[in-house]
């Protein structure tokens, strides 16, 4: 059994703690244990370290379920830069790079290896898996296995498939969302043989919630920012707002920036890393921004739009204070947003003929016969919408859910840099000696990035490799794509943009596997849920905390004390407590002066500081006076307080 010593060595080795939050503990010991976990953690919980410590500390490698491929290649490369052996497969990735990983895992070159639900049970990772050594299994935002759940996604069912072939290997389940209907689904869906559950409290002690129905939302955004200083986040609805909204900022003197899925990879990543390192104070986002970002000193969340889903809320005001210092999250609505979230389901829910029309449609575009299909494609969905006459925002949805039904993958901001794999040095060699004009190129390729270009895809850098010939970048590319062709090497150039795969094969519109009546489940969950969001803006006399307290299943009614409910309600009690000290002060000195000894005796210590607040008070207003024995009494020539 692993010590204490050795499971604290780990967690200061790789990420300089030398203490765990409360819970990770217990759930690493319950993964030593080989026992089915099920961990419910809230957003900044700290839940990747509940499976990452452990894996480090078992023989074999972990194998992590994720649904999102930028928060799998955030967490690959934040192990990479921690001498950490990941890597990942996603829907969208070439055949032979996904095999090249899947060879290494056998051959234990990985302690992680990331892959989406889509490609668990595809017939080059099936074969595969049973020669691997696994350790336990991972699934990341188990809550996506539940058609109640708030991001269901069918692929996920495949795990329970997973788990009938190798049910020697062990699983922990991690959320940060879910209800108690959902935790019993993900406990089923993922046939957990006597799960130990964990479950943190969803209340944030360091976390205040508010809530302001206002007319004017720039008001009240900038006073926010004024009054409350730190780095922040302001969440809109769409990209133009992103825009518009961080532009008022800056004219208003508020250092800012925006971001969303639009953008070209460097700018998303130039924005983020300004924002990171306080080189920004103010990030206006759509939600594609924060999964996954590592920064703790966020004092404050603002959604400038009403969100429609209390899971997807709570996470997002979650990225607040994760440092566990004082922060802030607060919701801005008027009437009209109320008003517009009762008809967003009618928007987010397209008809299930068009659905299907936009399948076929992508199928004409890239011009793809029924069957199999093994390859991902850039996408702009302006072209595609234009072409077939489709609305942009009905389209998007409707892709959305052909995804969620796990047809296609569709990704609005991929980035994958230039790599390259040699797969037999013997060839590239008798390529050299036969192709001089070739020879001093792969040499300097060879030198920039040395041996490790034969064992897996090798990020490289097409300009850098530019400078260092001193030759333009487009020769290099045209170098690069001729031994490609020529059968060298595998070079995969650079992505940067939208990118859309069927996964695994392409139907017919007769023969399309599309789950109607989940889909229609799915949409009346989604009115539910609005329902619920509406309550929390709306709600005049319920703690906030307490509102996602009871919402999530947690049997409390304990009062946060720090949300703007609470605040109000500690005013109201404190005026009432100063009117009654008021009443104490005025019967007692119209019966007789006193000294404020006196009349502090027969109080509460509690309320000595009440006291003398009201003395001054009544000091300043001539309505108590001091007699010259320097007793208080009554001046009846005072108006009446």
């Amino acid at each position: 059994m692993l010590q204490d010593d050795e499971l604290h060595a780990v967690l200061e080795k790789y990420w300089g703690f030398t203490r765990f939050r409360p819970l990770q503990e217990d759930i690493i010991r319950s993964i030593f244990q080989k026992n089915d976990t099920l961990a419910l953690l809230p957003t900044g919980g700290g839940k990747s370290i509940c499976f990452q410590v452990p894996a480090l500390a078992l023989e074999g490698m972990c194998l992590v379920i994720s649904p999102l491929v930028a928060l799998m290649k955030d967490q690959v490369a934040n192990l990479k830069s921690k001498d950490i052996a990941a890597a990942h497969i996603d829907a969208g990735m070439h055949r032979k790079e996904a095999e090249i990983v899947l060879d290494n895992a056998i051959e234990g070159a990985y302690k992680f290896l990331y892959i989406s639900p889509e490609r668990l049970l595809s017939k080059a990772v099936a074969e595969r898996l049973p020669h691997m050594n696994i350790s336990f299994l991972a699934v990341d935002e188990a809550h996506c296995i539940s058609q109640w759940g708030y991001d269901f996604r069918p692929s996920y069912l495949q795990i329970g498939s997973f788990r009938e072939k190798f049910p020697h290997v062990p699983i922990i389940a991690l959320t940060a969302t879910a209800t108690p209907p959902v935790c019993e689904d993900i406990s089923n869906k993922l046939l957990m043989q006597k799960p130990a559950i964990f479950r943190k409290s969803f209340a944030r002690a360091n976390l205040s919630y508010s809530v302001f129905c206002v007319e004017d939302k720039t008001k009240r955004l900038l006073e926010i920012l004024q009054k409350v200083p730190g780095s922040a986040i302001v969440y809109v609805k769409s990209r133009l707002n992103t825009k518009l909204v961080a532009e008022v900022l800056q004219k208003a003197g508020v250092s800012s920036t925006f971001y969303h899925a639009g953008l070209s990879y460097e700018q998303r990543n130039s924005r983020q890393e300004h924002w990171v390192k306080n080189k920004v104070r103010v990030m206006v986002a759509t939600n594609a921004f924060g999964m996954g970002i590592d920064k703790p000193d966020v004092r404050l969340v603002i959604h400038f739009d009403a969100p429609t889903a209390p899971e997807a809320y709570y996470q997002e005001a979650g990225r607040a204070g994760r440092d566990e210092k004082k922060a802030y999250a607060v919701a801005l609505y008027n009437l009209l947003d109320i008003e517009n979230m009762s008809t967003a389901p009618e928007e987010q829910f397209p008809q299930v003929s068009f659905i299907k029309k936009v399948y076929q449609a992508l199928a004409n575009y890239f011009q793809i016969a029924s069957g199999q299909v093994e390859e991902s494609f850039d996408f702009q969905i302006e072209n595609f919408c234009s072409q077939y006459k489709f609305d942009p925002k009905e389209a998007f949805f409707a892709l959305k859910h052909l995804e969620q039904q796990g047809l296609i993958a569709f990704n609005e901001s991929f980035y994958q840099p230039s790599a390259l794999f040699i797969p037999d040095r013997e060839i590239l060699y008798q390529f050299q000696v036969a192709n001089a004009k070739y020879d001093g190129f792969v040499k300097t390729l060879l030198r920039v990035y040395g041996g490790g270009l034969y064992q897996d895809f090798t990020s490289i850098s097409v300009r850098l490799l530019a400078t260092t010939l001193k030759i333009e970048e487009k020769i290099v590319e045209s170098f690069l794509l001729a031994l490609d062709k020529g059968g060298v090497w595998n070079y995969r150039p650079k992505i940067d943009g939208p990118r859309l795969s069927f996964t695994g094969e392409r139907f017919t519109i007769e023969q399309l596997p599309f789950d109607t009546q989940g889909y229609e489940k799915r949409k009346k969950v989604a009115l539910e849920r609005i329902e619920e969001m509406k309550k929390y803006l709306l709600a005049q006399n319920q703690c906030r905390t307490l509102f996602f307290q009871q919402y999530f299943g947690e049997n409390t009614s304990e009062n946060c004390g720090t949300c703007d409910y609470c605040l109000a309600e500690k005013k109201k009690e404190s005026l009432l407590h100063n009117d009654k000290i008021n009443e104490y002060v005025v019967s007692k000195l119209k019966n007789a002066p006193l000294s404020p000894e006196e009349l502090a005796a027969s109080l509460p210590s509690a309320d000595k500081q009440t006291l003398d607040s009201v003395l001054k008070n009544f000091l300043e207003k001539n309505m108590v006076t001091y007699t010259p024995e320097g007793l208080l009494q009554w001046n009846d020539g005072a108006d009446n307080h």
